[in-house]
Parts: structure tokens; C-alpha cells; sequence
């Protein structure tokens, strides 16, 4: 038995409210169109479809942020469907046509627009980064486009030098205010091709290199290139954050259920333990390491080019999957905006994204040409894992390797017996006390003593508490200042703060010897 073909599942968002004046009716209808929407709308066997069902049970009912599932094999897509809402406050199903921001999902896209670029001869993957954008600063060594497209520039990354800046990410932040950061910066993280670390700065100023070189804008340039001989026809590169999408997917994030004491006593008990979420809101204005809006089936075209090489031919197509190499000679599993591994056996070509909400993931599996998309909207919902899941299903009897249970660890755990360094008296830590400016984010903290802790304060973050761990070193639990190191000058006075740790390293700040106006 197959499953019945759906039609107009797409149009779904355009049915107004219920008129019904009963809400248990209007909630029916809602639970009844989610049913039907979300089925899938191409048939398949009963088997697979009970399979891949179960991978997003969790997902498929009302009132839960949802997933969209796309299975491509051998040039046919062979599963999609929808489970649970794309937007929640006004009950719209999640269907195989829901548009999602995929995060940085969008980085192949912006690597394959700049390696067809090269194969045009419009230019060399090896050209200096400032040869197309002179407002890069000239570092002391200089990045080349194909150490932006491996990670292994040394570049800052964007989202990391906007939260020191003060930004949220829930900030509008354009395009222009980024390569404002860059235009900046002073230093590079490390020598160009010495290191691998992922740097989103990398991947904007990608996508304003296809704009200096092509003359045309990236969202025309990957629409005209790209999205359009593939038939992506609902795909684009989504860098105006007023621009309306239909058909879009909103993305949320889970809240904890209130704690018992803080329920009404005639509350349901079930409903206590119901998951709540809340809207996590993303506002972003640029494009090239993410903003790619899609739908799990148009992604599902794009990695059957893989397969086929329609768009850019097998030449292209071997060089996005060309890994980087460091000065070192050695190789990293990093390729053109695609992350190279391997699942049971099998080798993948891939890559995922988190960006508010947004949680995506895809997956080709070249040596049995197969395709598994997974785009979910809530920050817990696990796409690689799926996608694994899925994979399972779709590939059962195809893995060259079964699974083993790993062996038990009989070893005791082993209990860290240092004990935290004593924090300095009040004395020690007024040394670093005083207001600090960074020339490179044009930024300022202040730091002072307070009740025998040393903290940072900002306009916008608010308190940051700095824990001791060693002589002129400190950390934080703010993930965009984890780390930070005093420096002294021959005097032994305090001069210069460095705040680094993840994808920001060694960022200078100058202590202000001329107080601020109060």
C-alpha cells in the first residue's frame, strides 16, 4: 500500500483563522490540517515511511516548532515531509515546501559561487584576499581567498567581535557593519595557513568577493549560477532582513516548565509538564557565511549535483570537495564550505547550521548516491543526529560497516583534586581596575573591584564577573569573552588587556589614562 499523493499543502499558510466560535473547534481543525499537511506529498513505501516517521515523532503534533525531511537516491527524491509547526502563534505546518534560514548550511553555496568564479578565470582561489576587497587591511602576512574558504586565514570571526562590540545577535546586523568590523581589525589570529579555525568573517568577505569580481550583487550572482539550472526555485540568499518570505519557518527555542510551586493549583498537571517555547528572533541583514533561506527539497537538488555535476561540471565539483592543507602539509577534513567525514563505513560530504533558533543539517553520501536533509526551527532539535537517523532507515543493508558496542570503561572516574587559585585581595585586583578601549571594535569596558571580585561592565552586557585562574589571567562564562590576559610594561604596570577564546584571539585593549566624563 502507498501513500496518497497530497496537493496544495504549500498554500496552507494562506487559510485565515477558524470561524469556528468553539476554540476546541478551531483547535481540531488546526490539529486535523497539521495531519494532512504534513503527510507525505509523493508516495513511498510503507516501511520507509514508518521509519523516518519515527526519527521526528516528537515534533509531529500542535503547538511544537517542527522539522522538514528530504531523502534524495539515485536522482530521485524518494521521502519529504513536514512535521510540526513553522509558526506557532498562528498554527501554520511545517511541509516539504516550508522556507527555513539553514545558518551556515549557506557557506557551500558562497564557496561553490567563488570556485566557479575561478573556473571562469575571472579569478585565482590562490589571489590575495585584498587584490578584489581593498579595504581589508594589509596584515603583516596576507590571507588568500582559498585559506577564507578553508578556515584557515586567521581572520577574526564576525559574530564574536560583534559581541564584544556590544551587539546582540539578535541585533539587525547588515553586511556593511560587518566589513566595518574588518576594515578594523588590526591583527590576525595567526599566521595564514598555520591553523584551522572557523572564522564566518571569512565567508561574508567570500560573498563580497563575487561581488567585486562578477559585477553582479551575490544574491543575483548564486540565483542566476546556482539556484536556478538546479530548479531551487525556492531558494535565495536572504540579505534584507525586512524582505517577506512566504511560507517561512519562524524559529524558537525551548523554555523549562515552571517549577510546581509556581503553577496555579487548578493548572493541569500535564500541561505543567508540556514544553514551552519562546520566539528566538533573528533579524540578520548580510549574506555569504549564512542568511540562505531554502527548502529541504530544494537542498536535496543541490546535493544530487554531486552526483550529476550539472552545475559547474565534474572539475568544479571535485575542487569543492578538495580539503584544505596547512603550511604544516597537513591536511584538514575542512573542503569549500563543506565538512568531509565519514558515517559507518561510508564517506559524507556535508555540512550543519545553528543560527537563533535554526538547526540544520545535510548530508550526501556519494558512494551510494544518496541525500539526507534535515531542517528543524528549535534549538534542540538535533539535525545531525536525525539526519543520521534517517540515514539509518533510508541506507539499511548499505553500510559497509554494522555499528559495535563499545566497550565499557571499568576505570573509576577520577576526581580533579587542584584546588581553584585563591582570588588576590582587593588590593592586587585594583591594579587592572579602569576603563578600557579597544581601537579595533572602537568598544569600551570597565573594569572595577567589587565586593572581592573583579568586574567588567558594558553598556549592553552588563555585568561580566572575571574568575582568578593565575597571575594576570582571568575568565568569564560569556562565550564571546572567555579568556582574558593582562599585560605589563617594564615598570610592572598594568597596560594592555588581551580578551580572546573561541574564534577571537588576543584582542588588544588600552587602559584610558584620562578618566572618562562622568
Amino acid at each position: 500500500m502507498k501513500a496518497q499523493r497530497l496537493s496544495g499543502c504549500a498554500e496552507v499558510s494562506r487559510i485565515g483563522p477558524s470561524p469556528a466560535p468553539v476554540a476546541a473547534t478551531a483547535t481540531a481543525i488546526a490539529a486535523s490540517l497539521l495531519a494532512a499537511c504534513t503527510a507525505p506529498d509523493r508516495p513511498v513505501a510503507p516501511a520507509l515511511s514508518r521509519g523516518i516517521d519515527a526519527v521526528f515523532a516528537d515534533l509531529d503534533r500542535p503547538g511544537s516548532p517542527g522539522a522538514s525531511v528530504a531523502v534524495i537516491r539515485d536522482g530521485e527524491i524518494v521521502y519529504s515531509r513536514g512535521y510540526g509547526e513553522a509558526q506557532i502563534e498562528h498554527g501554520i505546518p511545517v511541509t516539504p515546501h516550508t522556507v527555513f534560514h539553514v545558518a551556515s548550511v549557506s557557506k557551500q553555496f558562497a564557496a561553490m559561487a567563488v570556485t566557479l568564479l575561478a573556473a571562469d578565470g575571472a579569478l585565482s582561489l590562490d589571489d590575495p584576499v585584498r587584490m578584489h576587497l581593498p579595504y581589508v587591511p594589509e596584515f603583516e602576512h596576507t590571507p588568500t581567498v582559498r585559506q577564507m574558504i578553508h578556515h584557515t586565514s586567521g581572520i577574526r570571526d564576525q559574530w564574536q567581535l560583534l559581541a564584544m562590540s556590544g551587539w546582540r545577535l539578535d541585533d539587525v546586523i547588515t553586511t556593511e557593519q560587518i566589513l566595518g568590523l574588518m576594515a578594523r581589525q588590526q591583527e590576525l589570529n595567526f599566521v595564514p595557513g598555520a591553523e584551522y579555525l572557523y572564522s564566518n568573517m571569512g565567508y561574508t568577505l567570500l560573498g563580497q568577493t563575487v561581488e567585486a569580481v562578477s559585477g553582479m550583487s551575490f544574491v543575483e550572482f548564486t540565483r542566476d549560477r546556482i539556484f536556478a539550472p538546479l530548479a531551487m526555485d525556492r531558494t535565495h540568499f536572504h540579505d534584507d532582513h525586512e524582505h517577506m518570505v512566504a511560507h517561512r519557518a519562524y524559529s524558537y527555542a525551548p523554555l523549562q516548565p515552571l517549577a510546581a510551586a509556581t503553577e496555579p493549583p487548578e493548572a493541569d498537571p500535564a500541561a505543567a509538564d508540556a514544553p514551552r517555547y519562546r520566539k528566538a528572533v533573528l533579524s540578520y541583514a548580510n549574506a555569504g557565511a549564512t542568511s540562505l533561506f531554502t527548502t529541504a527539497e530544494d537542498l536535496a537538488r543541490w546535493l544530487d549535483n554531486f552526483r550529476h555535476a550539472t552545475v559547474g561540471g565534474p572539475e568544479v565539483m571535485r575542487t569543492m570537495q578538495s580539503r584544505g592543507i596547512l603550511n604544516n602539509g597537513d591536511t584538514i577534513p575542512y573542503a569549500h564550505g563543506l565538512s568531509m567525514g565519514e558515517y559507518r563505513g561510508l564517506r559524507t560530504i556535508g555540512h550543519g547550521g545553528a543560527d537563533a533558533g535554526f538547526r540544520t543539517q545535510v548530508y550526501w553520501f556519494p558512494e551510494v548516491e544518496t541525500g539526507v536533509v534535515v531542517l528543524t526551527n528549535v534549538a534542540n532539535g538535533n539535525p545531525a543526529g536525525r539526519a543520521r537517523d534517517v540515514a539509518d532507515v533510508v541506507l539499511a543493508g548499505s553500510f559497509p560497516e554494522e555499528e559495535e558496542e563499545g566497550e565499557e570503561d571499568d576505570a573509576p572516574p577520577t576526581a580533579d583534586d587542584a584546588a581553584p587559585p585563591e582570588t588576590p585581595g582587593p588590593a592586587v585586583l585594583a591594579a587592572y581596575a579602569g576603563t578600557w578601549y579597544s581601537p579595533e571594535l572602537d568598544a569600551l569596558y570597565h573594569l572595577s573591584v567589587s565586593d572581592g571580585r573583579l568586574v567588567a561592565r558594558h553598556v549592553r552586557h552588563g555585568e561580566i564577573v572575571l574568575e582568578y585562574r593565575a597571575p594576570d589571567e582571568f575568565a568569564t562564562d560569556r562565550w564571546f569573552f572567555r579568556s582574558v590576559r593582562f599585560e605589563r610594561g617594564g615598570d610592572g604596570a598594568v597596560t594592555d588587556m588581551r580578551i580572546g577564546g573561541g574564534r577571537v584571539r588576543n584582542l588588544r585593549f588600552v587602559k584610558l589614562i584620562t578618566p572618562l566624563p562622568g
